[in-house]
C-alpha cells in the first residue's frame, strides 16, 4: 500500500484538530485524499467522558489523538492533578472506545516529559522506563505515557493496531502565547516583544538558562505523525525530534536578536529550570518510516516571531 492509497476514502478522527499541532496536521493530511476528516470540538465532546468518546469514534477508520491539557512549567506546577486526570482519562477512554468500535489504527501522541529526569542524552526509546520524570511535569508525563502501556496491552490481547510517538518540544506559528500556560519559546517571544514595545531595559527569565531542549518545528512534527500512520505498525514507542540541542540561555539570546530588542536578560534562579537536558535520538523513526526534521531552527523561530507580530497587529484578536 502506498502512502497515498493508505488514506483513500478513510474517515479520520483528529482530536485536538483545531489546536496548534492539529491545524498543521490537518492541512498536510487533506491533500493526501482521506474520505473525511473529523475534528471534534471540546465544547461539544468532552473526551473525559466515555459517552463522548464512543460518539466520536463511530464509523471512523483512523484515530489520531492529539488532544491534551498541556502548558509550561508554571502551568504544570499549578495544576498537576488536573493535568494527570484530564490526559489520562482522554487517552484511556478514547483508545478503549476506538478498540471496541473496531477502528483500523490508533495513533497516540505522547510527550518528551515522559522520559526520566536524568535520561542520558540523546534520549533513546530504550531509556523511557529507566527512572522517574522531572518532578515539575511528572504528572503530565506519566498520564501521557499510559497511552503507550494501554496500546501495547491492547495489541497483545486483541491485536489492536495502536502506535505511539514521542515528539520533543514543538514550536511554530499558531503556538499558545497565553502568559499563564505557554511553553518557553512563545513565552520568551511575548516577554521580549512586550518589553521592547514598552521600552523596558530588562526581561526576567525563569531559571538559570542552563537547561537544554530539542525543538521540533510544528510542520515537521505533523509530517512525522502522518508518515507513522501510513508506514509504522509496531508496539514500540518512537521519538520525533530535530536532533539539535540548544540551551535556554542561547535560545533567549537568539530571540532577543531576532526581535531586535536592545535590553538585557535577567535570570531568576529561584525559579525551576525543568528537566536538565533534552535531545532525542530520532534514528528509529528515520529507519521505520523515513522521518527527518527539515526546518532550520533559526528560520522556524523567525517565522514564529513574524506570525505573532502579525497577530498582535490585528484588532481585537486573541492570541493563543
Amino acid at each position: 500500500m502506498t502512502a497515498t492509497s493508505f488514506w483513500t476514502d478513510k474517515r479520520v478522527l483528529v482530536t485536538g484538530g483545531a489546536g496548534f499541532l492539529g491545524t498543521r496536521l490537518v492541512a498536510l493530511l487533506d491533500p493526501r485524499g482521506p474520505g473525511d476528516i473529523r475534528l471534534p470540538r471540546s465544547s461539544e465532546h468532552d473526551l473525559r467522558e466515555r459517552a463522548s468518546c464512543r460518539d466520536v469514534v463511530r464509523d471512523v477508520h483512523v484515530v489520531i489523538h492529539l488532544a491534551a491539557n498541556v502548558g509550561g512549567i508554571g502551568y504544570n506546577l499549578e495544576n498537576p492533578s488536573t493535568l494527570f486526570f484530564d490526559n489520562l482519562m482522554m487517552g484511556a477512554l478514547l483508545m478503549e472506545e476506538a478498540r471496541l468500535a473496531g477502528i483500523e489504527k490508533f495513533v497516540g501522541i505522547g510527550t518528551i516529559c515522559s522520559y526520566p529526569k536524568f535520561t542520558p542524552v540523546p534520549f533513546r526509546e530504550d531509556d523511557l522506563w529507566s527512572g522517574y520524570p522531572e518532578e515539575s511535569n511528572a504528572a503530565y508525563g506519566l498520564s501521557k505515557k499510559m497511552l503507550l502501556v494501554q496500546g501495547q496491552a491492547a495489541r497483545q490481547q486483541y491485536g489492536f493496531n495502536a502506535i505511539y510517538l514521542l515528539p520533543t518540544n514543538l514550536y511554530g506559528p499558531r503556538d499558545n502565547f497565553e502568559t499563564r500556560s505557554s511553553h518557553v519559546i512563545p513565552a520568551l517571544i511575548r516577554k521580549v516583544l512586550e518589553a521592547k514595545d514598552a521600552g523596558r531595559p530588562q526581561v526576567e527569565v525563569w531559571g538559570t538558562g542552563s537547561a537544554t531542549r530539542d525543538f521540533l518545528y510544528v510542520d515537521d512534527a505533523a509530517e512525522g505523525i502522518l508518515l507513522a500512520a501510513e508506514r509504522y505498525d509496531a508496539p514500540e514507542a518512537l521519538n520525533l525530534g530535530s536532533g539539535t540541542e540548544i540551551s535556554i540561555r542561547d535560545l533567549a539570546e537568539l530571540i532577543v536578536e531576532l526581535c531586535d530588542y536592545e535590553g538585557e536578560l535577567v535570570w531568576d534562579s529561584s525559579k525551576p529550570d525543568g528537566q536538565p537536558r533534552r535531545m532525542v535520538d530520532a534514528s528509529r523513526a528515520r529507519q521505520a518510516f523515513g522521518f527527518r526534521a527539515n526546518t532550520d531552527f533559526r528560520s522556524g523561530l523567525r517565522r514564529t516571531i513574524e506570525w505573532f507580530v502579525s497577530r498582535r497587529a490585528e484588532p481585537a484578536q486573541a492570541i493563543g
